[in-house]
């Protein structure tokens, strides 16, 4: 923690930021904090940034599976209410991999699931899987299988199997 309460967590964007007012001089985002890599540990932080020329940055440069480091002020409301971080710097740690191939774009989508990349191609059912580091998970049949793979990959990770 800062000398002036500030704080820095590193996560995920896994999703399009959006403007936080009409002149998009704030901006709105939601980061996917995963501490530990264990899915059972991950969570949702909602962040806000007021400083005009952030904002634009955020709105602009950011997009989907950039890797982020936001330094900020937490936020607690009431019980109703949702915490969130009131960033006051950013930082791109990594960016997201891009496709090669336009053309795929089209039919292909490129997800972060905390450690996990997953490629949905809209031509199958099938979703490849892989680490962030390159190495191969396996393919699920459909997107609603994802988790019994990547369950089964940590499985055999935590037995030292392949």
């Amino acid at each position: 923690m800062g000398a002036d309460g500030a704080i820095a967590v590193d996560g995920f964007l896994e999703e399009e930021t959006v403007p936080g007012d009409l002149h998009g001089s704030t901006a709105r985002f939601r980061l996917t904090l995963s501490p530990t890599d264990e899915r059972a540990d991950e969570m949702i932080l909602p962040c806000t940034v007021a400083d005009p020329a952030l904002a634009y940055a955020v709105i602009h440069d950011l997009v989907p599976g950039d890797k982020l480091r936001v330094t900020g002020h937490l936020r607690l409301r009431t019980p109703e209410d949702p915490m969130w971080l009131a960033v006051t710097a950013l930082t791109v740690l990594e960016t997201a991999p891009l496709l090669s191939d336009p053309p795929a774009l089209a039919t292909a989508v490129l997800e972060r699931y905390g450690p996990y990349l997953c490629w949905f191609d809209a031509d199958t059912t099938g979703v490849d899987v892989f680490t962030e580091t390159g190495t191969w998970v396996g393919t699920a049949p459909a997107p609603d299988a994802i988790s019994a793979l990547l369950d089964a990959f940590e499985q055999r990770q935590a037995t030292g199997g392949d």
